[in-house]
This record gives structure tokens, sequence and C-alpha cells, in this order.
């Protein structure tokens, strides 16, 4: 996968479906993190560029230290994002500031697991299950330009269903009389 993008497809359908019990930031931090070994691999040349942190072992130790960095990461991010949406009117897409452990742990896991499915599915320097086993039952599973699609359809699903629920609740509020 060329690094982070399509792997927010992902992120955003799961924000979609999971509100503010998912940290969207913290899934994308985490995917920044799982391409640092790939990124120092192609800037030194070397011919294996997903080793030990491509692993389901080493994506729950990563997850971890996504997870206790992410917050003081995330905080100024989302309190710059909510500004810009007050500002624009906005104010029903706002997402909370203080974010309680369990999105962040969910965003953190959620985003080092995927991260290391979708790249098995199409890179063959892959072992996720090391080190107890150098195989990899994803590689080829589908294709290259399926998944790739699959990632795109379920960013575009994320994005319109993120926005989507945000507005009938916010629509339910006014209903309500509570703005």
């Amino acid at each position: 996968m060329p690094f982070t993008p399509l792997h927010m497809g992902p992120g955003l359908a799961i924000k979609a479906i999971a509100g503010h019990r998912f940290s969207v930031l913290t899934f994308g931090i985490a995917q920044v993190a799982m391409d640092i070994e790939p990124l120092v691999g192609l800037l030194r040349g070397e011919d294996v560029l997903h080793g030990p942190t491509h692993t389901y072992l080493a994506a729950l130790v990563i997850a971890v230290v996504v997870a206790a960095v992410s917050p003081p990461i995330c905080r100024p991010i989302l309190r710059r994002w909510n500004r810009e949406l007050f500002f624009h009117r906005l104010s029903w897409v706002v997402e909370p500031e203080l974010s309680t452990p369990v999105p962040v742990v969910v965003g953190a896991l959620a985003g080092t697991i995927s991260h290391v499915m979708l790249d098995s599915v199409m890179h063959s320097d892959i072992s996720p299950l090391a080190p107890w086993s150098d195989a990899n039952a994803l590689l080829g599973l589908i294709s290259i330009g399926t998944l790739h699609q699959f990632c795109i359809f379920a960013g575009l699903f994320g994005v319109v269903g993120w926005l989507a629920v945000a507005w009938h609740k916010q629509r339910a509020r006014v209903g309500r009389g509570k703005e």
C-alpha cells in the first residue's frame, strides 16, 4: 500500500459505525507508526521493507505505544478542528477533545491490526504470525486493485456515514429543542 492514506479508508468506516467509541485520529497515528519501518527500509534501499513490525505480535506492542502517545498529539488537532467547525457553523461535526481511554485504545488496536492485515494481502515480505510461523495466508487473497478499491470505498462510506450520523443527531437535538 502506498503508505498510510489508503489504510485510512477502513478507519473512517469504523468511525462511522462506532462514533465516539473510536478515535480515528489515533487510528491514523497508528498507521503512520506502522509505516516507519518500511520508510526506513526504502531510504536505506533494503530488500525487505516489512519486517518485524508487520506482525500481529508487534502490532499489539505498537498499539500500546500509540495509545500512550496519541492523546497529547490529538488534543491540539481536535481543538483546531473544532474551532474551524464552529467558525464555519458546522458544530454538528464537532468531536470531543478529551477522549476516554476506550476510543484511544480501540483506535490504536484497530489501526495496527488492520495495517498488518491489509499489507499481508499484497506484500510478500510479511510474515504476520511470526515468530510462530513464516506463512502469510492472506497474500494474494484478492487482487491489489480490489484491495485498493475496498479501502477507497470504505473511506467514502465512512465519510458519508460519519456525516450522516452527525447530521441526524443534530436534527434530533434540534427537534427536542436542545439547541
